[in-house]
């Protein structure tokens, strides 16, 4: 190949060598420029969605933190044991065990007790008083229209 190339005129040679680089630049843009390109684009637009994304969670962040200082009085710690003492007490359920856990949960055993009102306490616990009722377990009372249930509550927050 290197005596058929030296054979060739000077003015041969040298468009041949200029072909080869040519060839050459274009193979590494091919092959390197262009594969690079294309993912650093991609890359862009990946990072553009998940700003985008990270803005709308921030704002979601703000507003959540603003309705919760808002809140007023359901934010603020208060004696899980007195309280669920006299929601029961209102609604005439009565509590046969009522123990305390060591994550600051109170774990509530109700007897006998009428399932309408059962919901109601629930229901009252959670959205007018704001706590989180993290279990409930419910079985058959002996009458008609009565429940037994074990039921965990938790503070929110």
């Amino acid at each position: 190949m290197k005596t058929w190339f030296l054979r060739l005129e000077q003015r041969e040679q040298l468009s041949l060598l200029l072909l080869a680089f040519a060839l050459g630049m274009y193979v590494l843009y091919m092959l390197l420029w262009s594969p690079l390109d294309s993912a650093r684009d991609q890359l862009t637009l990946q990072n553009r969605g998940v700003s985008e994304s990270l803005q709308r969670v921030d704002a979601m962040v703000s507003e959540i933190t603003q309705l919760r200082d808002s809140g007023g009085g359901n934010s603020k710690r208060r004696n899980l044991t007195s309280l669920i003492n006299q929601s029961t007490g209102r609604l005439q359920l009565q509590v046969s065990r009522l123990q305390p856990n060591s994550r600051g949960e109170i774990q509530v055993r109700l007897e006998s007790a009428v399932f309408d009102d059962l919901l109601q306490w629930l229901h009252e616990m959670e959205y007018r008083e704001a706590l989180l009722v993290r279990e409930v377990s419910i079985t058959q009372g002996g009458a008609v229209g009565r429940v037994n249930a074990t039921v965990r509550i938790a503070q929110a927050g």
